[in-house]
């Protein structure tokens, strides 16, 4: 059963959650979501059974109490001090979607702690036109509208059959989210809409894997491109390309986790 935890420091306090025996160490971010992914540690342990016997994986969520202006590049230097307060080392980081942008940072400004990173349906950059899913979530948050946020949310991120068999359970999940969840799903997005780090893409020095879908409604596959435009003349770097899976299909797709298992045990 997964362990949970409570990383605490002079500036913030993080939940986190640990499962697994190995002696290697991952580090998974998720993206954005609107209850806290702590809530999920035993489907999360059950759906990364693959990595269990030869790491040991930390699922950070965000910081607790989160400051207005809360950005991308402050939740990477909170999750990096997580993992430095927890003693952590030679990291294989896994960031999906604004996941992936705040690993991005981390491996950025942070290159002593990742030994891997492994970058899931997410961008460098938000450019013109990349935003409009997710203003359409800060509207319905801001507006309260806990139904049609979580319907939306699943019918974006999600393929259209997996989402309509989910239908009434995010209609469910809805009913409990509260007040302050969704004020901080606000000040959480919001930050997607000025993160830019397209130019910096070049001082990663670790191995990559990127892993994109086709069809990204959320964020677009030409994100996931200029990841890969950026990177592929390195011979430590991969990109796979889904098609049919959605936004999230890093829970979707059946061999996802394989995938990255394959990548990260690779010397």
């Amino acid at each position: 059963m997964a362990e949970k935890g409570i990383v605490k420091t002079d500036k913030f306090e993080m939940e986190y959650f640990k499962f697994g025996s190995g002696d290697k160490c991952l580090v998974m971010v998720p993206g954005l979501s609107i209850q806290s992914v702590t809530g999920n540690s035993s489907a999360v342990e059950g759906a990364c059974k693959i990595y269990a016997n030869d790491f040991t994986v930390y699922v950070f969520d965000r910081r607790m109490s989160i400051p207005e202006d809360y950005s991308i590049y402050d939740m990477a230097d909170d999750t990096a001090a997580a993992i430095k307060k927890l003693g952590l080392k030679d990291v294989n980081l896994f960031g999906a979607s604004q996941g992936g942008m705040i690993s991005l940072v981390i491996a950025i400004r942070y290159p002593e702690l990742v030994k891997k990173l492994v970058l899931a349906s997410t961008s460098s950059h938000i450019q013109n036109g990349q935003s409009a899913v997710i203003d359409k979530w800060i509207r319905l948050a801001e507006e309260k509208n806990r139904r049609e946020l979580y319907q939306e949310y699943g019918r974006e991120i999600y393929p259209s059959d997996i989402y309509e068999k989910f239908k009434d359970f995010f209609t469910e999940a809805a009913a409990t989210v509260t007040d302050e969840e969704l004020e901080k799903f606000v000040i959480l997005a919001k930050a997607i809409r000025n993160f830019d780090v397209s130019k910096e893409l070049k001082k990663l020095d670790c191995p990559v894997f990127v892993m994109g879908v086709f069809e990204d409604s959320v964020l677009d596959s030409d994100a996931t491109m200029e990841i890969a435009e950026n990177l592929d003349y390195r011979d430590d770097f991969a990109l796979y390309l889904y098609k049919g899976y959605g936004h999230a299909a890093f829970d979707t797709a059946p061999d996802y986790k394989k995938r990255v298992y394959e990548f990260l045990m690779k010397e």
